[in-house]
């Protein structure tokens, strides 16, 4: 068998916002990323198809399949063009980040070496876990209550029977993480590598561009620097760094100059993070829906109108955002440093509502983790106060009361150190992070129980991986959507 023939697989995680919505769009902010659990997966087989044929699957919807014809040329375009069998039937994300892959590609690699990989063409599966999407339809034709138990009794990578511009997203920023496994997987299967930095940073770049051309606008970018880093710190990249090739005619030399990582024309920052131990982030969707899009046009234009108000606003919040990352970063330092007495004050705190904790801390001054885990508390709070004066100042439902309520009755629960509205915030979706053993269950308890909106929990977690290879035969229920013998997935000494 040729390296060629073997299938590559890789995956790409989900995000959650922690801190910093609506201040990412703006490069003087940060914002704290979480990497999920939930990742898509892409898999690129070779051997099936003819010379510069592509068919792209995506099993789990009803309308999943593109097939695309390649044209390529090593004039000074460095150009593949992708021509839909079906034009009728289009993806633009998928279409975008193949096209634009491959031109990239066949710029970087010698020619003969491209057409030899691509000499029977591509067979792409692309599949995501459950958490991208409701799974309220599944559980109500099985007659099921709307639990984790409920959802863990689900097959993996489950079909949604719909097409999948019906499908109802729960906000985990599903195209960016498809985007980043499709662009990398591609990457990975033509064997364009160099060190694993740079590798890194390459398909950052060229996911950017092609999230961002798909779209139709430069985003915040935070999503697609999730799925490439998993959790961080995030400042964004200049818009400016794309504004030359934001067209459908995009100069390819300026293209491959662009998102070369040797180039330094992208300013984005991504700093190490992830959440302390102990710590467990819980997620749920909330059946009601926000136009993220719209929300954030919204507060953008109030910002313009109100720019002095808004800007003491921003800075405010940047200043609480910061003294939250900073008190979780000296509480992952200091469980390094001394795990018995971090793991005394998780017990000491574990059982206590957090407006409590302060006192606790007092009691044991010796114990600094106590007062830390009380500190993100009450910053946290006060986060939340800013997010609902920016909702009545812009009129836009960032933190609607309806939502207000149902996090105020999280922070009830014992162990609970923060509850929000993740990213834009609206009624999509909430978090909750807490401590203890009992956590989830006392949180899922009232989820189930709240009668006011309906609460679906999500069997993510945090996970500060960002995309990786995989191997098929270790990712539980993948090997069942391809229609083929699974093959040993190629392995790099380079692991990107």
């Amino acid at each position: 068998m040729t390296t060629s023939e073997q299938p590559t697989a890789v995956s790409a995680p989900g995000k959650v916002l922690l801190a910093g919505g609506y201040l990412v769009l703006n490069r003087k902010y940060n914002g704290i990323v979480i990497g999920t659990s939930a990742r898509f997966y892409t898999i690129i087989y070779s051997g099936k198809n003819g010379f510069g044929e592509i068919t792209v699957h995506s099993p789990q919807f009803n309308d999943g399949e593109w097939n695309y014809r390649v044209t390529e040329s090593l004039g000074d375009s460095f150009s593949c063009e992708l021509e839909p069998i079906n034009p009728e039937k289009r993806n633009s994300f998928v279409e975008i980040a193949i096209k634009y892959s491959l031109s990239i590609i066949l710029y970087r690699i010698n020619k003969h070496k491209f057409q030899a990989i691509f000499a029977k063409g591509l067979d792409i599966y692309i599949i995501g876990n459950n958490d991208f999407y409701s799974q309220r339809e599944q559980l109500k034709k099985r007659n099921l209550p709307l639990t984790s138990s409920s959802l863990k009794s689900l097959e993996p990578f489950c079909k949604v029977h719909c097409n999948v511009n019906e499908v109802h997203k729960t906000g985990l920023g599903s195209s960016a993480a498809l985007i980043t496994s499709l662009v990398a997987a591609l990457f990975v299967h033509f064997e364009v590598t160099s060190n694993q930095i740079d590798d890194r940073r390459l398909i950052h770049n060229v996911a950017q561009f092609c999230h961002c051309l798909a779209q139709g606008k430069v985003g915040s970018g935070f999503d697609v620097s999730a799925a490439v880093w998993g959790s961080h710190i995030y400042k964004r990249f200049s818009p400016s760094v794309l504004e030359d090739v934001m067209n459908q005619k995009v100069n390819l030399l300026a293209l491959n100059n662009i998102v070369d990582p040797a180039s330094n024309k992208w300013d984005n920052q991504a700093t190490n993070f992830s959440l302390p131990p102990e710590f467990t982030l819980l997620l749920a969707d909330i059946d009601a829906g926000s136009h993220t899009p719209s929300m954030v046009g919204r507060v953008l234009k109030w910002r313009k109108e109100n720019a002095d108000q808004a800007n003491i606003l921003w800075d405010t919040l940047a200043f609480h955002n910061t003294a939250i990352s900073n008190d979780l970063k000296e509480l992952n330092k200091n469980y390094q440093q001394n795990k018995e007495l971090y793991n005394i004050a998780i017990k000491v705190c574990e059982n206590v509502k957090a407006s409590e904790w302060i006192l606790y801390g007092l009691q044991n001054p010796n114990n600094t983790n106590i007062a830390l885990f009380s500190s993100i508390f009450i910053t946290f709070q006060k986060i939340r106060g800013l997010l609902r004066e920016m909702s009545e100042l812009s009129q836009v439902p960032i933190e609607p009361p309806k939502q207000t309520k149902l996090l105020d009755a999280c922070n009830d629960i014992p162990g609970v150190i923060m509850a929000g509205v993740p990213g834009a915030g609206g009624y999509d979706a909430i978090f909750c992070i807490g401590i203890g053993d009992a956590f989830n269950t006392r949180i899922e308890k009232l989820w189930n129980s709240w009668e006011e909106m309906s609460v679906g929990p999500l069997l993510s977690k945090e996970s500060s991986k960002g995309y990786m290879i995989e191997q098929i035969s270790e990712v539980s229920g993948l090997s069942k959507y391809l229609n083929r013998e699974t093959l040993p997935v190629k392995l790099f000494k380079n692991k990107l």
